[in-house]
């Protein structure tokens, strides 16, 4: 089992940044591949960003540029990075890893608020 802890959302406004962290605790040394989705109200949980255990970046176009995951592959810590805020980017954020192609672990989601 794995469990996951976000922290670092809150309310910013346009323009502004805030920085999401990760700390991965349980059965860590299984994990390979971290990342990070979101979900507004009303659509559907989409990815963001993913990283995995050796350090290979994927992110959704529309944060391309703007946002930067990063990780602590050995602590199992995984960050998001997010610059450029705009109202769109308004979602809970929830953190995930998996363990194997067909398990996943979730976070309990933090919120992200962009409004001025």
């Amino acid at each position: 089992q794995v469990q996951l802890v976000e922290s670092g959302g809150g309310l910013v406004q346009p323009g502004g940044s805030l920085r999401l962290s990760c700390a991965a605790s349980g059965s860590i040394s299984s994990i390979y591949l971290m990342g990070w989705f979101r979900q507004a109200p009303g659509k559907q949980r989409e990815l963001v960003a993913r990283i995995t255990s050796g350090g290979s970046t994927n992110y959704a176009n529309s944060v391309k540029g703007r946002f930067t995951i990063s990780g602590d592959n050995a602590k199992k810590t995984v960050y998001l990075q997010m610059n450029s805020l705009k109202p769109e980017d308004t979602a809970v954020y929830y953190c995930n890893a998996d363990t194997s192609p067909t398990t996943t672990y979730w976070g309990q989601g933090t919120q992200v608020t962009v409004s001025s």
